[in-house]
């Protein structure tokens, strides 16, 4: 495997806008932290690192027309990528497939905070409720730069969103599935995250003092940039001069609070050695670490005794960037990897501003002042999140050597469980569903005494309780005690807490908060809580990019798989329906009004569909067993493509499989009723699958951002029961028998399209 290098990089921060003006800023020392300028808040003495550009004047910086209705969120992200695109030159005639990974946390909060009270009473702002979700920030994102992206997807494990997606691109790369990735993150500042953050006690109300005894916080701050990611031959291939190179790169799961990290930095220690290993470096061949240091307590108990365990008496030199631009949250991964990127081209190191006193405990001091001439040839960037998700990535200057292996493993699915509108772990819907009734639909939910303490189960979101006891029902059903991988997919998290915190803050005028509303709310609280329950210290991700969150956690694990990283993996999708998200979301055509029987859903005349709450984990490992349900031969995902490459790639992978249309017994669809929805997989029927037989499941499990999970779910009950029941098939009067051969079908929105082959074991 050729090594990855990097082509391109984009960045704006309160440093201002490109590389230029923040290599500049970094040499000279000169923080940019201060007064809040654009953010409506009532908490204007709590200082920041805002972008130093309204809205309108981001919008002139790429060319954005003014009227279009976007977030900040997606404006930064817009201009970081612009600059790195450029960079990489990546333009109209590069014919690569190209990946974006976009890390993101608020979406559009900054403006469903503003508009939440229009978007329950009236229809005045209806056209931000669709803008909320951090995939459709992503999307918006993409749109700047119709054409280029082959895959789009998001990642939110908050403060490690960006790097992991910088993880995950590397991967995709490795693994043959794209040529390219453009990865990073973005991140506005919002109301709900300043006072989320101000609930919990670690704002400071000065400038940050990272690794400072005296340290009282962090000050957040807003902020997007981007890496091209490419092999080194292709980047020759084209002409363009790497930057540098990706050398390694790890994630772990500290297991040990919702929030706090462990006082041993565990998971912080377990990615950076993952990072070492992956790279085949030394401890001391690194030259300089890109700390996560954000000026809390914890974080410095924590980063700082995990670096003394990886480094022992030689850590390296150390400083935090966040003293310069403040916490950029989701973005952090990637605007502190494009610092590095600086630092390694231009020989210098950035300071830790507002470092006086020393911490006793460490045994090393972080550099503080700017130092330059220095050599450095390996730089140590790292990321940690909500959750104890913790990431760290390793850039090199270019040098000789080989890139790494990659393998073919096999993928299983050794089982599954849900709560859903059907009864809760169980598969009595095979045989005997619940019809729903409305449109409206809430999860059976089991006695969940049997698996909580009283005391802590009133802690836990709903949500949160059931991707705990599906994570543990499908651990037992597999017989495995624990796995190597979490991960997760929610296109809105505990959208329940989420507006829970803010209801509060509007109704009180952000004031008297409750820190546990906040906590749950970030959408990596999920497979934080059920890797905390399990104490799995493995790699752990979230995606949240709306109808294909789960189709993209799917992809991550079985990309690991195929290539040997993991051997086992719980794979969840998880969301929740609320009376006034439902509300919301119907002002937007997404619930059907009037019959919502199978046989009027069946003729998709009208918009809507019914709602499911959805919460279901999915066991998968690189061996087969005797329960094992069926086998994952191949799967992909494609970002708008045209009906002709859907049925070139579905012949792709059948015959990459070694199989042929008619090996193909039945194509699972999420057909819901919707009348726009239903009408792409009537297309894909005549296209790619004619004459097959149709299985579908909403009109049982309803419809929901992760629904597709149960697409998955029903296919490889399917195939292990050996039957296709007459109450699944679309087309079909009676049942199925033996089918060896499943392909699923889901789309979001005829945007994010994914296809996935089972067969039989």
């Amino acid at each position: 495997m050729d090594r990855i290098v990097v082509t391109g990089t984009g960045i704006i921060t309160s440093l201002g806008a490109g590389k230029a003006v923040t290599l500049e800023k970094l040499k000279a020392g000169e923080k940019a932290i201060g007064p809040i300028r654009h953010l409506r808040t009532k908490h204007t003495d709590i200082p920041v690192g805002e972008a130093p550009y309204s809205d309108e004047e981001l919008k002139s910086l790429i060319d954005c027309q003014s009227e279009q209705k976007i977030t900040r969120t997606s404006l930064l992200g817009r201009v970081a990528l612009q600059e790195a695109l450029q960079e990489a030159h990546l333009d109209g005639s590069v014919r690569k497939r190209i990946a974006f990974i976009n890390g993101n946390t608020v979406g559009g909060m900054e403006k469903s905070e503003i508009y939440y009270n229009d978007f329950l009473t009236n229809n005045d702002r209806n056209e931000y409720i669709a803008l909320h979700d951090c995939g459709a920030c992503t999307d918006l994102i993409a749109q700047q730069f119709d054409g280029k992206f082959d895959i789009i997807t998001s990642i939110s494990t908050a403060c490690s969103s960006a790097a992991n997606a910088i993880i995950l691109g590397a991967n995709l790369i490795r693994e043959g599935r794209v040529d390219m990735a453009v990865v990073g993150g973005t991140e506005c500042l919002s109301a709900f995250h300043l006072n989320g953050f101000n609930t919990l006690m670690i704002l400071d109300r000065e400038a940050c003092r990272p690794f400072d005894a005296n340290r009282h916080g962090l000050n957040l701050g807003e902020g997007a940039a981007y890496i091209v990611l490419e092999p080194e031959q292709c980047a020759q291939e084209r002409g363009v001069q790497p930057l540098c190179q990706l050398s390694g790169y790890g994630n772990a799961c500290d297991a040990f609070h919702q929030t706090a990290t462990s006082p041993n930095g565990e998971g912080a220690f377990r990615a950076m050695m993952k990072a070492l290993e992956s790279s085949g470096l030394k401890p001391e061949d690194i030259d300089y670490i890109n700390a996560h240091g954000t000026g809390t307590g914890h974080n410095y108990e924590c980063e700082g005794s995990a670096m003394m365990r990886a480094f022992r008496d030689h850590v390296p030199p150390a400083s935090s960037p966040k003293s310069y631009t403040g916490h950029t949250t989701s973005a952090a991964g990637g605007v502190e990897s494009v610092i590095s990127i600086l630092a390694l081209q231009h020989n210098f190191i950035p300071a830790n501003l507002g470092y006086k006193t020393p911490i006793e405990q460490h045994n090393f001091r972080p550099v503080d002042h700017v130092i330059e001439n220095v050599k450095l040839n390996h730089i140590l960037t790292n990321s940690f999140g909500f959750g104890g998700n913790d990431s760290s990535c390793i850039f090199s200057a270019i040098s000789q050597g080989q890139g790494q292996g990659q393998c073919q493993c096999q993928c299983f699915i050794q089982a599954a469980s849900h709560i859903s509108i059907q009864q809760p772990l169980s598969e009595g819907w095979f045989e005997q569903p619940i019809m729903p009734e409305q449109p409206y639909n809430e999860s059976i939910d089991p006695d969940y005494k049997e698996y909580f303490a009283p005391m802590a189960a009133r802690r836990m979101g709903k949500l949160l309780k059931r991707a705990t006891v599906t994570a543990v029902d499908a651990l037992q059903k597999g017989n495995m005690e624990n796995v190597d991988a979490i991960i997760t997919g929610t296109g809105l998290g505990c959208i329940d807490n989420t507006e829970k915190f803010l209801r509060a803050m509007i109704d009180n005028g952000e004031e008297f908060l409750q820190p546990t509303y906040f906590m749950q709310s970030t959408h990596n609280t999920i497979s934080s809580q059920v890797a905390l329950h399990l104490k799995c210290h493995g790699y752990n991700c979230t995606y949240s990019h709306r109808g294909t969150s789960f189709d993209s956690s799917l992809m991550d694990a079985f990309v690991q798989m195929r290539m040997g990283l993991i051997h086992s993996a719980l794979v969840g999708g998880q969301d929740e329906m609320t009376p006034a998200y439902f509300d919301m979301l119907g002002k937007l055509g997404y619930w059907r009004q009037g019959d919502i029987r199978p046989d009027a859903l069946k003729q998709a005349d009208r918009k809507g569909s019914l709602s499911g709450s959805c919460s279901f984990n999915m066991l998968i490992s690189d061996q087969q067993q005797a329960h094992t349900l069926c086998r994952m031969d191949a799967m992909e995902m494609l970002y708008e493509p045209t009906a002709e490459q859907l049925a070139t790639t579905v012949n792709r992978m059948l015959s990459q499989a070694g199989l042929t249309q008619d090996d193909l017994s039945a194509v699972v669809l999420g057909l819901s009723g919707d009348c726009d929805n239903d009408a792409v997989y009537h297309l894909f029927m005549q296209h790619c699958c004619p004459e097959k037989n149709i299985v579908w499941f909403k009109h049982i499990f309803g419809e929901s951002f992760s629904a597709s999970s149960f697409g998955v779910y029903v296919g490889a009950t399917v195939l292990n029961r050996n039957v296709i029941p007459a109450h699944l098939l679309y087309n079909r009067e009676t049942p199925v028998d033996a089918p060896r051969h499943i392909l699923v079908y889901n789309h979001f929105q005829n945007k994010d399209h994914t296809l996935i082959l089972l067969s039989q074991c």
